[in-house]
């Protein structure tokens, strides 16, 4: 049995899409799972959609996904390079082997020159709709042009492209590997186009002849291609080639299941990187996205490693995958619980926001602070650009109403007297003992059984907010002075 082989061969028009992301995990996965080798080629013969940077930009997301392949295009000091015993893997470095191929099948009678112009095949195509068959071209060249024409044609140069001749009247099957059996009927498949005008290939040609040349033993790409698979079977067929094993992926829908696009919001990795969502559980998600792991498989949570040994083609589903946030968002926020609090600064640096009032710069103390803000906050957290989103007060000055302070039906002297016995308690803490476990324990026991009168004001007084975390919390994370500073401001709004 030959060894697996897989690839991911993305254009380079722009940033790395979710599903092209999902496509390439799968490839991955598969590939690992099977102890074979999963291969990076750029599909990069349509140069009007070359997006610069697009390349540079999709092998940094692979990269950073932790999808290492075994051969291909990689950075290396800034440059592209190609390794591997299959190259080049850039396919327009590999044009010259696209038109012998052509013109092997022209040769073989399986190919011909067509030379129509544009309009002629738009005027083909609107009589078509109007008669409502089909839009396919009618062999005008293949069936009114002698070989002494053709070759006068070309002598002349005459734009031509080189179109496959379908083999009418045959029923083309394959075994999808997570569709089943799939069938179509070559009447309804159109002469495609295998060598354009320009003389570079269209994509089913060039995928498939490097498909071939490469090894590729499993196809695993979005349902959108299904429709070409037969396409290019006949072409393996035409070149007396076996075809490899297809599996085509169900669609990502949106929430009200429809295509996922643009429209729905964000769709490249890079947009979910920027706003904060991590790794381990950006992958996490993508890989759910139509695979389960199993009946009776109730684990959601799964690591790179953990995919590879579980990941089967046989669960991967037909319909069509959710892509839905807020499910990425409980995976997330479980990645973030599972992290240090060293880790959790480190990966939340970038995110963290400008605070307005004064708090402690430069050194351990500023590391400290923004690491209790953490601690307080690290459970609450869905993704990394929330840090201090739902915590304002740690940053901002506060302002709030009298009336927030008080609690039901306190009168304004109870509510400066617990204030000030806060305010006594906190003083007598020293910097030492300024922990969350005794700052807790010194205001629940001054507390006692009426824990509203007491803890209600003081969580205003520190906060201006009606919800925030615990008051013992808040003010181990501002700090002795701040917190101090603010009980002051509190009584005097009483006075």
């Amino acid at each position: 049995m030959p060894k697996i082989r897989t690839r991911f061969a993305p254009s380079p028009t722009g940033y790395l899409h979710v599903g092209g992301l999902r496509s390439a995990l799968y490839n991955y996965l598969f590939a690992k799972k099977n102890n074979g080798d999963f291969i990076l080629r750029l599909e990069d013969t349509d140069q009007k959609r070359y997006v610069e940077g697009a390349l540079e930009s999709l092998i940094k997301s692979l990269e950073w996904a932790g999808l290492d392949y075994d051969e291909g295009i990689y950075l290396e000091g800034g440059k592209t390079v190609q390794k591997g015993n299959f190259g080049p893997y850039m396919q327009s470095e590999r044009l010259e082997i696209y038109r012998k191929c052509a013109k092997q099948l022209i040769s073989e009678g399986k190919a011909y020159y067509c030379f129509c112009a544009p309009e002629r095949l738009e005027k083909m195509r609107a009589d078509q709709a109007t008669q409502k068959q089909a839009p396919m071209y009618d062999r005008y060249c293949l069936e009114n042009l002698s070989p002494e024409e053709i070759n006068q044609k070309l002598k002349e140069k005459c734009p031509a492209t080189i179109r496959l001749k379908v083999e009418r009247g045959i029923n083309i099957e394959f075994n999808d590997l997570v569709r089943g059996r799939v069938s179509f009927q070559s009447d309804l498949i159109d002469d495609q186009v295998l060598i354009k005008s320009d003389g570079f290939p269209t994509y089913h040609l060039a995928s498939v002849v490097d498909d071939h040349l490469m090894e590729i033993t499993h196809i695993i790409r979005g349902e959108e291609w299904l429709s070409s698979t037969p396409k290019h079977i006949l072409l393996y067929k035409a070149f007396g080639w076996t075809p490899p094993s297809f599996a085509h992926l169900p669609l990502l829908l949106s929430t009200e299941r429809k295509k996922l696009s643009k429209r729905d919001g964000d769709v490249s990795v890079e947009d979910y990187i920027k706003k904060g969502y991590l790794k381990g559980a950006i992958i996490n998600f993508v890989a759910l996205l139509g695979w389960t792991p199993g009946k009776g498989e109730t684990q959601e949570i799964f690591s790179l490693n953990e995919l590879v040994g579980k990941f089967d083609l046989k669960n991967v589903n037909k319909a069509g995958a959710v892509f839905d946030i807020q499910k990425l968002n409980w995976i997330n926020s479980q990645y973030i619980k599972k992290l240090s609090i060293d880790e959790l600064y480190e990966l939340s640096l970038p995110f963290f926001p400008s605070p307005s009032i004064p708090l402690p710069r430069g050194g351990e103390d500023e590391i400290n602070f923004w690491k209790k803000v953490l601690t307080v906050e690290q459970d609450r957290l869905v993704n990394l650009s929330g840090v201090g989103e739902s915590h304002e007060f740690f940053f901002e000055d506060i302002d709030y109403d009298k009336e927030l302070l008080r609690w039901k039906e306190m009168t304004d002297d109870n509510l400066k007297n617990n204030l000030e016995k806060s305010k006594n308690i906190l003083e007598n803490i020293t910097d030492a003992d300024w922990t969350r476990e005794i700052l807790e324990k010194k205001l629940l026991e001054a507390a006692g059984e009426k824990r509203g009168d007491f803890l209600w004001p003081l969580r205003v007084a520190l906060t201006g907010e009606k919800k925030s975390p615990p008051p013992h919390e808040v003010a181990w994370v501002l700090g002795k002075k701040e917190s101090l500073a603010r009980i002051n401001k509190a009584i005097l709004i009483l006075k």
